[in-house]
C-alpha cells in the first residue's frame, strides 16, 4: 500500500497546553483516537483510515494526544483515560463540535468510552478497537506487549530496537512495517521534550484506569466492538466483557489480525466503520 501524504498540521491552544491535529473532508465528524505505544501519533496510527473516510463523506479528523506527536505534555490527574478524555473534550469545543463519532485503539478507546460516560451527550457512535480498560476473562494480564510498551524508557533508554520489539507485538504480519515507520516512531519517541517526561509514565498499574470497575451499562451510544484474534497487546478475551455490559454494542473480531486493525485490516475496516457510522 503506497504510503499516504501526511496533511497540513493545524495546532489548538487548550486550556491545559497545545495539541496537533490534521482534518480532512466534510461531513459528520469522526474523530480519530491513536494508542498510547512509545513514538504513536494520530496520523502515524490512522494514515490508512483518514482520507478514506473523508472520501465517504465524513469530517475526518485525527489528532495527537498530549505528550505524543507534537502535542505538549500535561500532568495526568487521576487516570491516564479521564485525563485524554478532557484534552480531546478542550479539542471538540475549539473546533466547535457539539458531537461526533469516536474511532478509538487501545488508549484511544478508553479515552472514548470516558468520554461516553462522562459527557455523553457529545458522542454520537462508538467505535472501540481492542480498548484499553479493560481485564481478560483467562489471559495473562499485563501482556508482554504492554510490558514492553512500559519498559520503554526504563534500563539503558530508547532505542530503535526497543521500537521495532514493541511493533512487532502490534501485528500479525509485519510485512508492511518498514525501517522508516520504525525510525521515525523512534525520533518521536525521543524528542526532548518525551524524554523529559514521558507520556503515561507509571500508569500501568493505576486503578483509576480499570474502566471495567465503572458503570459501563451505562452508556447507551451504539457501540461497535473491533478486535484482532492475534492482538497480543490487548487480548480477544477482554472484547467480551465490554461485549456483554454495553448495552447496544456489536462485536466484530479479525481473524489473523494484531493490534493494529485500522492497520491491517484497513479497506475492510474503512468501509466497516463507515457504514456502522451511517446505518448502525
Amino acid at each position: 500500500m503506497a504510503k499516504p501524504e501526511t496533511p497540513k498540521s493545524h495546532f489548538a491552544d487548550l486550556p491545559k497546553g497545545r495539541i496537533r491535529y490534521h482534518e480532512a473532508g466534510k461531513g459528520p465528524a469522526v474523530i480519530f483516537i491513536h494508542g498510547g505505544g512509545p513514538g504513536a501519533y494520530g496520523f502515524s496510527n490512522f494514515s490508512r483510515n483518514m482520507q478514506s473516510l473523508a472520501d465517504q463523506g465524513f469530517r475526518s479528523i485525527v489528532y495527537d494526544h498530549p505528550g505524543f506527536g507534537e502535542s505538549q505534555n500535561r500532568k495526568i490527574e487521576g487516570g491516564m483515560f479521564d485525563s485524554m478524555a478532557e484534552a480531546l473534550l478542550e479539542l471538540m469545543d475549539h473546533l466547535g463540535l457539539e458531537s461526533a463519532s469516536l474511532v478509538g485503539n487501545s488508549l484511544g478507546g478508553g479515552t472514548a468510552l470516558v468520554l461516553a460516560l462522562t459527557h455523553p451527550e457529545r458522542v454520537e457512535k462508538l467505535i472501540l478497537m481492542g480498548p484499553g480498560g479493560g481485564m481478560p476473562v483467562t489471559s495473562t494480564f499485563p501482556t508482554e506487549g504492554i510490558m514492553r510498551m512500559a519498559s520503554f524508557y526504563d534500563g539503558d533508554g530508547p532505542s530503535v530496537e526497543k521500537v521495532d520489539r514493541v511493533v512487532d507485538l502490534l501485528v500479525y504480519d509485519r510485512s508492511d512495517i518498514t525501517p522508516e515507520l520504525i525510525e521515525q516512531r523512534y525520533e518521536t519517541a525521543t524528542r526532548p521534550e518525551v524524554l523529559a517526561s514521558p507520556p503515561l509514565a507509571g500508569q500501568v498499574h493505576n486503578k483509576a484506569n480499570d474502566l471495567w470497575r465503572r458503570e459501563l451499562e451505562t452508556i447507551s451510544h451504539e457501540t461497535l466492538i473491533i478486535w484482532g484474534l492475534e492482538d497480543r497487546v490487548l487480548p480477544v478475551d477482554m472484547a467480551f466483557q465490554f461485549l456483554r455490559r454495553i448495552p447496544n454494542a456489536d462485536l466484530h473480531i479479525y481473524s489473523k489480525c494484531g493490534h493494529w486493525a485500522q492497520w491491517e485490516k484497513a479497506t475492510e475496516f474503512n468501509s466497516l466503520i463507515a457504514d456502522f457510522i451511517r446505518t448502525g
